[in-house]
């Protein structure tokens, strides 16, 4: 998955939005103001790669975490509940889009009934 591709998907979620709050170099993707993803770019293994935190779920994080090591703990976020994909080609694309919708649905599903319902409507 390239970086526009990714970008697209993330801005393709309902009212998504992007925004810059830490410099021109790490994109903010949020949902009712609140963020469900942050894309920059960080070195992994010797090189320079993009990088993406999603919010998610603490027990399919550690599972993650188990399957692929690209996937860590979320950099510079709650390591409970975030984690960071770093784009190495180990993780299947169609894996990365289950990863950004669960986290989408995670903001959302705590996002209060009235910012939940504009959502659907």
């Amino acid at each position: 998955m390239n970086f526009q591709s990714l970008k697209t998907y993330l801005l393709n979620k309902n009212s998504a939005t992007l925004d810059y709050p830490f410099g021109d170099d790490v994109q903010v993707f949020r949902v009712k103001d609140k963020m469900f993803a942050l894309l920059g770019e960080r070195e992994w293994n010797e090189k320079t790669v993009m990088m993406l935190n999603l919010k998610i779920d603490p027990d399919e994080s550690f599972a993650l975490r188990e399957v692929f090591s690209s996937i860590t703990t979320g950099y510079h976020m709650s390591k409970r509940h975030w984690i960071s994909v770093y784009f190495d080609g180990t993780v299947p694309d169609g894996e990365v889009k289950r990863l950004i919708d669960d986290s989408y649905d995670l903001i959302v599903s705590k996002l209060p009934k009235r910012q939940r319902l504009s959502l659907i409507s």
